[in-house]
């Protein structure tokens, strides 16, 4: 039977969110100096944020990890889901998603 309350869009959808790709040169190390350059590019954007969700692809390490119970069958990878469920706007990337970033405004 499976689980009916997953439902599994097979894209996830951005018309809500900014997309930026960044490919600084020389590419970020780790995912910590891309963090950097992302929350700069993220105040630049849109001011004060609040990152809400990350993927480094050279680890396969995903945060927050295990977010959605529906991932397994999920075309969408659960950060993404989390982003886009908890409203992100902002999406930055490195280098083809080796690094991915989500972001969300914060009014003061």
């Amino acid at each position: 039977m499976g689980n009916h309350h997953c439902n599994r869009p097979t894209a996830p959808d951005y018309s809500q969110v900014t997309q930026v790709n960044l490919e600084p040169e020389p590419p970020p190390v780790d995912y910590r100096e891309a963090m950097a350059i992302a929350n700069q590019e993220a105040e630049r954007l849109i001011g004060q944020h609040m990152l809400l969700s990350w993927y480094d692809r050279d680890r396969d390490f995903e945060s927050p990890q295990h977010a959605s119970e529906c991932h397994a069958n999920s075309a969408i990878p659960s950060y993404v889901d989390y982003a886009l469920y908890r409203g992100a706007s902002l999406r930055i990337t490195f280098e083809q998603d080796r690094f991915v970033f989500f972001y969300l405004p914060i009014d003061l």
